[in-house]
């Protein structure tokens, strides 16, 4: 019989004494006590590992052989549920109870008995990406729950790549990788220093960049798109500042029939996926 026909490897890990809260037990902190694992928010550091938790961004982060699983979490009825499926751990995981992981990222997070610590996955360089199909960036869009869900909305479109800064967005872990259930292994996430230089490469190379903003000149729907597409999509309140606008090749808003004439951001991106995509063909 195989190592994978028994089941994953594990080796069970005794319980912190206490109260059951974070503190004593160093719980607040990750093992190698480098700031709040709260819900993966975490202080920035070039060796520090991204917190991943949940089955769908888990098991896709497993299956992803550039991802380097650095240490692994489960409850036992993680454990059998992922040996039922045949789903290869890659490294010993460590057997827990749920209070265990509940203590590393908080009551409220979705964990379902699994939590991993890997390696962030490489930042490609933005004059590597394919001149075909569709690129989103994003203009300082900080709020965690919406870059992870237009992440999931940008993989079940097939989008390139997703261009952002370094600074003034979200780390790739926690509570943004939860909301992306996967994507992040499955959409390349391209950091750059300064957004309207990256979107003025990106004109150079052939990209048509269109900023959605409500102040746009045309409906997206009405306007000729082209491949590659670049969308770029500012925060919520700000919009795009002002440089990102005047670099972008055209500005154009998202008609609505309905009284409520402005989306959240992360809708916005799906309605502009979605229009952008059927304009090019892509949806076939």
């Amino acid at each position: 019989m195989s190592d994978r026909d028994r089941g994953p490897r594990f080796r069970r890990v005794s319980q912190p004494r206490g109260d059951g809260r974070a503190g004593k037990a160093g719980n607040r902190k990750s093992p190698r006590g480098r700031g709040s694992a709260r819900n993966g928010r975490r202080e920035a550091g070039a060796d520090e590992p991204a917190i991943l938790y949940g089955w769908h961004t888990v098991t896709t982060a497993l299956a992803n052989p550039r991802r380097t699983i650095r240490r692994l979490l489960l409850t036992e009825n993680a454990a059998r549920r992922l040996a039922d499926e045949n789903i290869d751990t890659r490294i010993i995981p460590e057997i827990v109870r749920p209070a265990t992981i509940d203590q590393r990222l908080g009551p409220d997070a979705v964990h379902q008995g699994l939590l991993a610590e890997a390696d962030p996955l490489p930042s490609p360089d933005i004059d590597t990406l394919a001149q075909e199909g569709i690129v989103l960036v994003l203009d300082q869009i900080t709020d965690p729950h919406n870059v992870g869900a237009i992440m999931r909305s940008a993989a079940a479109f097939a989008v390139k790549a997703i261009v952002t800064t370094a600074r003034h967005s979200p780390e790739a872990t926690g509570v943004l990788a939860k909301s992306a259930s996967g994507a992040l292994e499955l959409v390349p996430l391209v950091l750059v220093q300064n957004l309207a230089r990256a979107l003025t490469e990106l004109n150079d190379r052939g990209f048509m960049t269109v900023g959605l903003d409500s102040a746009g000149g045309e409906d997206l729907a009405a306007i000729p798109l082209r491949q590659p597409l670049a969308l770029v999509l500012g925060a919520e309140g700000k919009g795009l500042r002002q440089l990102t606008r005047e670099t972008c090749s055209a500005v154009a808003r998202l008609d609505m029939p309905g009284d409520i004439k402005s989306l959240n951001v992360s809708n916005a991106a799906v309605l502009a996926l979605y229009i952008g995509a059927s304009r090019l063909g892509l949806m076939r």
